[in-house]
This record gives structure tokens, sequence and C-alpha cells, in this order.
């Protein structure tokens, strides 16, 4: 959703964005693009966006708690040769913002942040140059740079990038530009994005005038409910592409390496609580799903391994960290080892009151484990939940039974 509008801002003409998000994240991908220039027109089940491009209305945008929102935003404003601060709320204060501070100024914008933290004051306008980036800290980054490039009309550069992490998530970018009509880079396996030269650019085939764009289902948050499933259902759910080009569809991996109920047809994912087994997981490219595999891990007898732990630092909290704590208080033994994450799962999960740490993934996770406990589980601050999935509580219902002894405080 937040890919779709900001392509929907860059594509000079009309979007429709049908199934548009409404969580906390997504209004403030929306508020972002009107600030920026963009004509918005809400009919419910689909959102109307008329752009002329990057030409903000306002002199600030706040990026509210989103990381993809402050980090893909950001070169799109420094387009503009207006001065533009940026801001955000929550955890996203504290996130560093060194990358910024590096690199935008190679590309003729001029940037001030408060010690590599937000708020920050740009103004451009960029102007795209050969450079070479670390993809280590996040692909979100890039997502930024390559839209930006895009927009301004990048001709014979190349973005290098080291180490990238995350790579379906940069297929998910390329994907979501290719069908906004936005110039798209040649992937060099992921080391380069070449820009094409001005005639390369114009074989390609024109951008339509009205792009129609349906947002998919998203596997961040249906992963929770496929693992929820899996320990309490029998549960269907619809809605999630298998063929998808997001990245956290591995969670079908994980709970077949699990051996969990679980079976897929066209009418969609079928869940059903079945004795699970510890399985070992590479979550590097996928990090948001450290959570819910360790509420699968809770329930699978044996010692189960997710790897990829540096990659959960600057989330919403130190989710390593507080997946130990909080995971601890309902008596899972959690180890944190170098990149190594170990859950020693299959002895039965504890009541507790636990805390969401103002992170939706954590009170998310926490509720999905509460469903089997054999006491009662209460999550504090568990409106985390609105910064990604608003309905969640609402969906979980749907196990029924399994909510008696889930209680959270929003």
């Amino acid at each position: 959703m937040q890919r779709a509008c900001a392509a929907a801002l860059l594509h000079k003409g009309d979007s429709l964005i049908h199934n548009p998000g409404h969580s906390n994240d997504d209004k403030a991908a929306v508020d972002i693009i009107e600030r920026l220039g963009a004509v918005i027109e809400d009919r419910g089940e689909l959102l109307l966006i008329h752009s002329k491009g990057v030409s903000p209305k306002k002199e600030e945008i706040n990026c509210g708690e989103s990381g993809l929102s402050i980090r893909m935003f950001t070169p799109l404003a420094a387009l503009s040769h207006k001065e533009i601060r940026i801001t955000g709320s929550g955890s996203l204060i504290s996130r560093p913002m060194d990358f910024f501070d590096e690199i935008l100024p190679l590309l003729g914008v001029s940037v001030e942040s408060q010690n590599g933290k937000l708020p920050l004051q740009l103004k451009g306008p960029l102007i795209p140059a050969d450079i070479v980036v670390d993809g280590s800290l996040s692909s979100q980054f890039l997502t930024g740079l390559l839209m930006a490039y895009s927009a301004a009309g990048a001709a014979g550069v190349t973005i290098r990038v080291n180490q990238l992490k995350s790579r379906p998530y940069i297929d998910l970018t390329l994907d979501v530009m290719r069908k906004f009509g936005l110039p798209v880079p040649d992937n060099r396996n992921y080391a380069a994005f070449v820009f094409h030269s001005v005639q390369e650019q114009g074989r390609q085939a024109a951008p339509a005038s009205v792009v129609n764009y349906t947002v998919e289902g998203d596997w961040s948050g249906g992963a929770f409910l496929l693992v929820a499933g899996a320990i309490a259902g029998p549960l269907s759910v619809r809605g999630l592409d298998p063929g998808s080009a997001q990245a956290d569809k591995a969670i079908l991996d994980a709970l077949m390496s699990a051996n969990a109920g679980i079976a897929i047809d066209t009418k969609g994912i079928h869940l059903h609580p079945a004795p699970m087994q510890s399985f070992n997981f590479d979550a590097t490219d996928c990090p948001d799903l450290f959570p819910p595999l360790v509420a699968l891990a809770a329930y699978c007898k044996g010692v189960s391994t997710i790897q990829g732990v540096s990659r959960l630092a600057h989330k919403e909290s130190n989710r390593g960290l507080t997946l130990q704590e909080e995971f601890g208080k309902m008596g899972i033994r959690i180890e944190l080892d170098g990149e190594l994450m170990r859950i020693h799962g299959g002895n039965g999960v504890q009541g507790a009151t636990v805390h969401s740490r103002h992170d939706h993934r954590i009170a998310m996770a926490c509720a999905v484990a509460a469903l089997q406990a054999n006491g009662d589980v209460a999550i504090q601050e568990a409106g985390a939940v609105k910064k990604s999935y608003p309905d969640f509580f609402r969906d979980i219902e749907a196990l029924g039974a399994g909510m008696k002894g889930l209680f959270f405080t929003l």
C-alpha cells in the first residue's frame, strides 16, 4: 500500500488504488503524498489519486512511526527544490538516519539532521549520479532511491549496492514501479541497478494515463493468522497470494518445516492444530517474520533456530531482546547467540502479563502465543497493532474459544 502511494505520486496522471489499506502506516503514506502534491479522493474500497509529480503543498511531512515511509519518501521529497522538514513519532524519532546525511549530499541535496536522527531538513532538487550504498542496513533506503532516480529521469547512471539484505522487498518495489509505468532500472544481481540512457527509455512502453492497481493481501500481517490457525484452529485465510513477491510469504516454508497442519487450495490456506516439531529458518531477508515465528516455535517440540537477529535492532523495539524478555514472562526460554535465536518450545505457554513495548508485531506475537496458554495472558499497550493491522483483534476472534484467556489494554 505504501509503495503504491509513492508510485501514484510519481505517476503523472490518475491512479486508482483498489483495496487500499487503512493502518496507521497506510494513513501516514496517504497524508504524505497529499502534502507532496497529490489530490486524493477516498471512495472507500478505492482511492483516486491525481498527481502531476512531486510538488509540495506543505513545508513538512510526518511519517508517523513508519520506517518504510521515512526511508522511501525522504528521497522523493528531495526531488523538489522547496525546503521540506521531515518528522516522525514514537520509536521512529530514535532510529538512525545517518544514511541520508551521507548519501543525499552526493546527489545535490542539502540535508540537516539531529546527529543522524529526526527531524530532517532537506532542500533539493535531487540529481541522480553514480553512487555506492550500504544495503546491509535496510532495503528500504534503496527503495526510495530507485523511485527517486526513476522520477528524476535518471539516464546512464548506476546505483551500486553492497551486501543487500531483504532482496524480495526490492523485487516488490520494482514490480510496483513497473505497474505504475515508471522507468525501471536493470537489476544486475542486486549488486547494481543501472538506469537506461534516454534513447533506451524511449523504447519502453508508454505508461497508461490511468493506472489501476490492486493492493495485495499483506503476508506480514497474514503470517500471524496462519500461525494462530496452526496453534488454535481450524482457520481458513483467504486473500494471500502464494505467488506474491512479498518476502513474508516464506512463513509457508516455516509452517511446513514445523509439520503444521496446513493445506492450500484455490479457496485459501487452511490450518488446523497438529503436533509440531522444531524447525530451522533463515529470516535474514524477511526479519518481520521473527515475531510470528517465535510464537510458532513456542508450540514446537524441541529447540527451533531462527537466523538474522542483527536485523531486529532498529525496529519499533529492539525485537531480539523484546521477544526474549516478553516470551520469557510466558515461560518460553529464548537464547540469543550472535545471528542465531534459539527458542525452546513444546513445554506449554504460561499465563502472564506482557507488554507490547509499543511494537505492533510484538503485540500480535504475544496474542497468538496466548491462544493455547495454560493461564490468562494480559497484553499491555496492545493498541500498537493499529500501526500495521488495526483489525487484528477482530480477525483473531474468529478463533472463538481461544480468546477466552486473552486480555489486552489499548
